[in-house]
């Protein structure tokens, strides 16, 4: 990477951290801690920490108290193109007070197709679901049987809508509110509705510089004028095209 591409991404992610400070300070109140971007290379970790650099949680109360606990760690990167800032690798965990072991995991692997780049795994148990896991004789259970041991169901990775249409922390978020009731700062839904509108419409232009042409025809059939480039992009092969990998 050379050192303007470097500054431009070291700008870039401090950004992406002011960001995130702003919407869960504006969600959880303003004594939640300040993100911070720190420069591990190639590629720039972006997350609430100390001022040790230790990675700090985020609490997050119900009813006054201390209930649950957000670790959120980001890593980014520079596209394919080195043209957009990408997020290489995203982890939001959610953990009740005082147990090591999360409820729920969050997570997304940018270069993954198999698992699934973006998926949530679930730290619970049901005697059925661990039946699936040992039943079948290939795949994953019988990589499982031949490690010889008792399967989780936080080990199944389930799809959250692929690399472009995954969920961020202001859906987390979200759900933290709806399903617990956790306690928020006063004109919290404006700030969580404005940062997850930005986010949507971004994934939106990554989508359509993935499929330019199916956005052209929807542009078209809607009356807008669209012209074919002059000269047109280099195009990745179909089978790198993040938008339709699962």
């Amino acid at each position: 990477m050379k050192a303007e591409e470097a500054k431009a991404l070291d700008a870039l992610a401090a950004d992406f951290a002011d960001q995130l400070t702003s919407l869960t300070r504006g969600v959880l109140g303003e004594d939640t801690p300040r993100f911070h971007a720190i420069n591990m290379g190639s590629k720039i970790r972006v997350s609430p920490i100390h001022d040790d650099e230790v990675l700090q949680r985020i609490p997050v109360g119900i009813g006054g108290e201390p209930r649950l606990s957000l670790m959120v760690r980001f890593s980014c990167c520079w596209d394919g193109s080195s043209t957009f800032m990408a997020t290489d690798q995203a982890d939001v965990h959610v953990f009740y007070v005082g147990v090591p072991d999360p409820l729920l995991r969050y997570e997304y692997v940018r270069s993954s197709k198999e698992p699934p780049g973006a998926h949530v795994q679930v730290h619970a148990h049901r005697d059925e679901m661990a039946y699936l896991l040992r039943l079948a004789e290939k795949g994953r259970p019988k990589q499982g049987l031949k490690r010889n041991r008792l399967p989780q169901l936080s080990e199944m990775h389930l799809p959250v809508g692929g690399h472009r249409m995954r969920p961020a922390l202001e859906d987390v978020l979200l759900f933290l509110h709806r399903e617990f009731a956790i306690d928020t700062a006063p004109g919290w839904k404006v700030v969580l509705d404005d940062h997850l509108r930005n986010w949507r419409t971004m994934q939106l232009k990554a989508a359509v510089r993935d499929a330019p042409d199916d956005a052209a025809r929807v542009l078209r059939g809607l009356g807008y004028q669209v012209t074919e480039p002059t000269v047109p992009h280099a195009r990745p092969a179909q089978e790198d095209v993040k938008l339709y990998w699962p």
